[in-house]
């Protein structure tokens, strides 16, 4: 089972022209809202992706809560463990620019409240999380996780230092380009490249690392072997949701007891599938679409 513990809510999304620059207002003609939050994405990339999951999650309650939830609903994931609290549902606005483009600022809302009492895993289960709910609720969840026998997944998006204490216990790290470069100064780890920088963080604290490179593929630096795979040949309509695609895609290839290889595959064709729509959930894509273009993808070992 996939328990995917962390964030949701809902994206206000615009489309401009260009970004504004700061202290500038920028007109468009309309805007969209969309069910998000990093956690919500997730859950919904890995159950598309062929996953069991149970989504474990705060929400308001309010109408921004109920629409936040519909594609979890309509994909199967398990939302018994989804809290309703005394504060707003959170709420994301999403600019995106004619280059697919964005900034993006949130509000945390009911995801402040979120807390690792609501996770409950055992001996097989993946558990992902992101770093969207308090720090001290990840680090209890990664705890909990490693207490009770399950496999415990970060993906470090957005940023935020984590103890050293919590990257001894997990089994995988997934992070970006920018949040690599954070990791490495926060571990004070001088390399001339990423990968040379994850590889460190690899044999320090006994993790698989997993590098997403946005257009450049993405890379797994693992205990056992180094992998690197293409990006799927598109052209970007909108990045918003893209990692997100991969995590929950990478990660459900894992709970299938797929190699490392082929849980790099569907990560990345999901990932560049999701830039083919607007927003970060109605891109994602469903397992069929994840099959039909696995072929375009290709992994080699470095």
């Amino acid at each position: 089972m996939i328990i995917v513990f962390g964030s949701v809510g809902l994206d206000i999304v615009q489309s401009v022209r260009r970004l504004p620059q700061p202290g500038e207002t920028v007109l468009t003609a309309d805007y969209v809202m969309l069910p998000g939050g990093k956690g919500a994405n997730q859950a919904l990339a890995a159950a598309r992706a062929g996953g069991d999951v149970i989504f474990v999650a705060s929400i308001g309650d309010d109408d921004f809560g109920r629409r936040a939830l519909v594609n979890l609903e309509q994909a199967g994931v398990f939302l018994d463990n989804i809290a309703r609290v005394n504060r707003p549902t959170a709420c994301a606005t999403i600019s995106v620019d004619s280059t697919g483009e964005n900034q993006i600022v949130v509000s945390s809302g009911a995801n402040l409240q979120t807390s690792a009492r609501q996770l409950h895993c055992g001996p097989g289960d993946l558990v992902l999380q992101q770093m969207e709910i308090p720090p001290r609720e990840i680090w209890a969840g990664i705890d909990s996780a490693v207490e009770n026998g399950a496999r415990a997944i970060l993906n470090a998006a957005p940023y935020q230092s984590i103890p050293p204490e919590s990257l001894g216990k997990l089994e995988m790290l997934i992070v970006n380009e920018v949040e690599a470069a954070m990791l490495a100064e926060d571990l004070d780890i001088n390399t001339p490249s990423l990968d040379q920088a994850c590889a460190q963080v690899r044999d320090r604290f006994g993790l698989d690392m997993v590098l997403t490179l946005g257009g450049q593929g993405a890379m797994v630096i693992g205990k056992n072997r180094n992998l690197r795979a293409n990006a799927l040949p598109i052209k970007a309509l909108d990045t918003v949701g893209a990692g997100d695609a991969f995590v929950g895609a990478f990660v459900a290839a894992m709970a299938a007891e797929k190699d490392l290889a082929d849980c790099l595959v569907d990560g990345s064709v999901a990932g560049g599938l999701a830039c083919l729509q607007p927003g970060a959930q109605d891109g994602v894509p469903h397992r069929r679409d994840i099959e039909a273009r696995r072929r375009e993808i290709k992994v080699v070992p470095f």
